[in-house]
């Protein structure tokens, strides 16, 4: 499969996660009255996993992998594109909502469209890269 399909595959699966996180952030934020970051931090692990399992089995479904290995791709996944999402979301929250004013359901949007990238080539050339 080519890396166009690939990105067409991982969008898909982003746009539904952004859809997880969002409720998932909303109800705890106004659900819960939780501090928005510590239910950013929430809401963006579960999402990453959510992610993950629909990468493993759908969006490099044609790699072959080896089944006992999805725990150490879940760890990479989980330090990459965990890192770079929770950082990023946390980070780029902070600013937008912090210092820009910024409601914080639009800043969470724009931090995932920024995060996006990154975590595409790292899942690509790192987590779902070949025999694992």
């Amino acid at each position: 499969m080519t890396t166009i399909k690939h990105w067409l595959k991982f969008n898909l699966v982003g746009i539904i996660g952004v859809v997880v996180q969002l409720i998932i952030l909303t109800f705890l934020k106004t659900g819960l009255a939780m501090n928005y970051l510590v239910a950013t931090i929430l809401a963006v692990e579960t999402t990453i996993l959510h992610n993950f399992m629909w990468h493993e089995h759908w969006t490099w479904n044609d790699r072959k992998k080896n089944v006992s290995g999805i725990f150490v791709r879940l760890v990479k996944f989980n330090l990459s594109n965990g890192l770079i999402s929770m950082v990023g979301n946390v980070g780029l929250m902070w600013l937008f909502v912090s210092r820009f004013n910024v409601h914080y359901l639009l800043a969470n949007i724009g931090a995932i469209l920024i995060c996006s990238v990154v975590n595409f080539l790292v899942s690509d050339r790192l987590v779902f890269n070949q025999l694992q």
